[in-house]
């Protein structure tokens, strides 16, 4: 399958997400690591983007809340290209009625080679990487071309 090129800039795109029980965790994190946060563009789900911003006055575009969508909304700007790394402090342990979406947010980031922390060491590692403030090229499947095979192969049918 042939892949084409994408190169992230210097200041990166991070989405911000937490399940309930997480809430806290992500908003300590975001104040350990307020100064490089600063110098990128945030986006999150509802809730959590306005309690980050609150506790750190970083700020953080609001999508809707999980539940009412806003996994869906943040993996659709993963589509678009607009979304570089996905924070996601998820409850393992407890049970979350949108789970699907969840699971679809993690799958679209894999698809699109989009780093995903799903814990707090994982996104220690993503935000100490010397690849946070430099440019970041790396290849991706070329969706057009795929789509251009698959309505080929369709219509041989």
């Amino acid at each position: 399958m042939e892949t084409v090129s994408l190169k992230l800039r210097k200041q990166k795109n991070i989405a911000l997400i937490a399940h309930d029980g997480k809430k806290q965790e992500l908003i300590a994190w975001c104040k350990k690591h307020q100064d490089t946060l600063n110098r990128h563009f945030l986006i999150g789900t509802g809730t959590t983007a306005r309690m980050i911003t609150e506790a750190t006055d970083l700020p953080v575009k609001g999508y809707n809340s999980g539940p009412l969508g806003g996994d869906q909304q943040i993996g659709a700007r993963i589509v678009e290209g607009k979304v570089d790394i996905v924070i996601f402090f998820s409850d393992p342990l407890t049970a979350a009625p949108h789970d699907p979406d969840v699971k679809a947010l993690m799958r679209i980031a894999q698809v699109y080679d989009v780093p995903f922390a799903p814990d707090k060491a994982t996104a220690d590692f993503i935000i100490t990487s010397p690849l946070m403030d430099e440019e970041y090229e790396h290849e991706v499947i070329n969706f057009r071309q795929n789509i251009a095979e698959r309505a080929e192969n369709l219509k041989e049918q």
